[in-house]
């Protein structure tokens, strides 16, 4: 089953065009959608999930018509929102149960024994009984993830899952989609880089709500060889950089600033070629510097 996303635009009542004719082939595994705040990643994630209607465009889930099919995408949807409700006063186990009854799951047996299943796979299974308003941010989110898995979807949607979580719980919940990547089409929006590049196969960066990239990390990143350079410079320069050079990030490192610039050839004195990784993708293509030309190479290698 492939996720197919044709020409679907979005432009809400205040004038913000929030999605642009954007389409993209979604295959089985874990698919990264990375863009900065606003680009239109959650509005995208909401029309697939059938929450609201695009203005234009065609949604295809296999066979199933995502517009017009609403109920039927719904019985193979999973989706884990921004931010999502629960019950604080709740124990875990009373709101799965709760929520597996919503879904259908009438037999107090079958849903027992799925509910189990659930917490022992996110690995809750010992704090199924506390109140999920002692849970921290990453059971939270693992809670969500146990919800949005009940009926064994094959399409999940997970939008801004590790936002505000510690590293270790967010390396956690990283192995945890890791694993549901092997059986459905895991959708992972993110603005966090590091999330994509560890976890997906295929990506698409996304801003303004227009698709600017679509190709799989290591051949985004392969196409890159050879044009990334950086300078450790002082603050007061990058202006000067900035006017003469494709600079495409700046950090800071050990009290300098560290330049990255996008150029075919050497930039010039004092710059020196660097690996190229996921992040000089991301902002080589916020940034512009990714051509018609040098994303069509990027897609021919992620088809490869």
């Amino acid at each position: 089953m492939r996720l197919s996303i044709r020409n679907v635009s979005k432009k809400y009542a205040n004038g913000v065009q929030a999605l642009e004719n954007v389409s993209l082939d979604i295959p089985p595994g874990m698919y990264g959608l990375l863009g900065p705040n606003g680009a239109g990643k959650s509005t995208l994630m909401r029309t697939l999930a059938t929450l609201q209607e695009p203005d234009a465009g065609q949604l295809l889930l296999g066979d199933i018509d995502v517009l017009n099919q609403k109920d039927a995408v719904r019985q193979t949807l999973g989706y884990l929102p921004q931010e999502f409700g629960v019950y604080p006063k709740a124990s875990a186990e009373e709101l799965l149960d709760y929520f597996a009854v919503l879904k259908g799951l009438t037999d107090r047996a079958q849903r027992r024994a799925t509910t189990e299943a659930l917490f022992r796979q996110t690995n809750l299974w010992d704090k199924r009984q506390q109140k999920l308003g002692g849970y921290s941010g990453g059971m939270r989110q693992r809670f969500g993830v146990a919800v949005a898995l009940l009926g064994n979807p094959r399409l999940l949607i997970v939008d801004e899952p590790t936002a505000g979580l510690d590293p270790a719980e967010r390396v956690r919940f990283l192995n945890l989609l890791s694993e549901l990547g092997e059986n459905s089409i895991v959708i992972l929006s993110t603005h966090i880089v590091a999330d994509v590049a560890e976890l997906c196969t295929n990506m698409a960066i996304i801003n303004k709500g227009r698709i600017l990239l679509e190709a799989s990390p290591l051949g985004a990143v392969a196409a890159l060889n050879g044009r990334i350079w950086r300078q450790l410079t002082d603050k007061h320069a990058l202006p000067a950089l900035e006017q003469e050079h494709r600079v495409i990030s700046a950090k800071m490192l050990s009290g300098r600033t560290l330049v990255h610039v996008h150029s075919e050839e050497r930039p010039g004195p004092g710059f020196e070629p660097v690996q190229p990784d996921l992040e000089d993708v991301y902002f080589s293509a916020l940034t512009g510097c990714l051509g018609p030309a040098q994303q069509q190479r990027k897609a021919e290698e992620a088809a490869q």
